[in-house]
């Protein structure tokens, strides 16, 4: 099964689904907010059922937000139908960035890890941005050592659960790796935190 229809198969569940940690989302949402204005562009990869997108949209210009799955992105439409200034459309991470513009922004939460040449993506976003435009993620570093035992399971449940279906591409990062790839593609890491500790959220200006 491809990652494209993984997603499709469970874009309604995961439409249902609860935030698992709703502190850290409000947080890092408001964060994320904070670099953003009503005069922006913005451009979310990786925008599942759009519900991010949503709650940005009335502090910017425009939002796009583009998914793998056409299953999400339809999801994601159904949702945005008050919302004009909202727009989502099907398309893969690894093109998106690669003449899309003019943006100000460019968002992906949570889904780094989940395509297997993100130092790519990193490069094209570089690209997308003018100098001093913002690249906003949040990904999860699941080699992190301060996850502890738990990343030897991790590695040790994914074979399995790819084999049958139960899980899509995952990439094992590191904190240190994943921010020294984000500063190798040309970025100044201006902020950074754990939200949740597994999660990596990285704030990083185009110089």
């Amino acid at each position: 099964m491809n990652d494209a229809a993984f997603w499709d198969k469970i874009a309604p569940k995961y439409a249902q689904d609860p935030i698992k940690d709703m502190a850290a989302y409000e947080y890092t949402l408001g964060r994320t907010k904070s670099y953003l204005t009503t005069d922006d562009h913005v451009l979310e990869i990786g925008c599942g059922t759009g519900s991010t997108a949503l709650t940005i949209a009335p502090h910017v210009r425009n939002i796009t937000g583009t998914d793998v799955s056409p299953g999400m992105i339809a999801i994601a439409n159904e949702k945005a139908a008050q919302t004009p200034n909202a727009s989502f459309h099907a398309a893969r991470a690894e093109t998106v960035a690669r003449g899309h513009g003019p943006v100000d922004a460019i968002l992906g939460f949570n889904l780094f890890h989940l395509v297997p040449k993100a130092e790519d993506i990193f490069a094209d976003i570089h690209r997308a941005l003018p100098k001093g435009g913002y690249f906003i993620s949040k990904t999860p570093c699941l080699a992190d050592p301060s996850i502890g035992v738990k990343r030897h399971l991790f590695r040790a449940m994914i074979p399995p659960m790819q084999w049958i279906g139960k899980a899509p591409t995952v990439r094992f990062f590191t904190q240190v790796e994943l921010e020294q790839a984000i500063q190798f593609a040309g970025f100044e890491v201006v902020e950074a935190g754990n939200f949740p500790a597994i999660s990596r959220y990285i704030v990083a200006r185009k110089t």
